[in-house]
């Protein structure tokens, strides 16, 4: 068990490595996936944690996050996490039973502050939970009409 003191400087020293970031959280990536997420416009740019592979002791600073915050909220895998400096905002990319494009990860970013299925507020050393739109709702406005 962590003491007020660890958890204010993991989260300390995660918001220093990731305010601003994007973080995707899986359990290993569909077949050609993670290929094509590299070929996007920014894709490589995107932090990668693979969940299967176990916390260590003590954690990481996105080892406590994603292990302690938002494993628990059982969001379906891959998961995008946008990290801002008062709160994260996390988004899962599946369609159904499979994952989205990668190509729609930008499209989401653009809408994750208001199309979110959980936003985690910074608090001193621990992160409230706010759940956003159900999970069964990912569908993407790409701010056009084919009419």
């Amino acid at each position: 068990m962590l003491n007020e003191s660890s958890r204010l400087l993991l989260q300390q020293q995660f918001m220093e490595r990731f305010s601003g970031r994007t973080i995707i959280v899986h359990r290993g990536f569909p077949e050609q996936f993670l290929r094509e997420l590299l070929e996007q416009a920014g894709g490589s740019g995107h932090f990668r944690v693979d969940v299967r592979i176990p916390e260590s002791a003590p954690p990481t600073p996105i080892e406590w996050v994603v292990h302690r915050f938002v494993l628990p909220l059982s969001l379906p895998l891959p998961l995008l996490i946008r990290v801002d400096a008062d709160a994260l905002y996390l988004r899962h990319l599946m369609h159904d039973n499979t994952a989205g494009h990668p190509s729609e990860i930008l499209w989401m970013l653009d809408a994750i502050r208001e199309r979110y299925h959980a936003r985690l507020d910074r608090q001193q050393g621990y992160y409230a939970v706010s759940m956003g739109m159900a999970v069964q709702d990912n569908d993407i406005n790409y701010g056009f009409n084919n009419d």
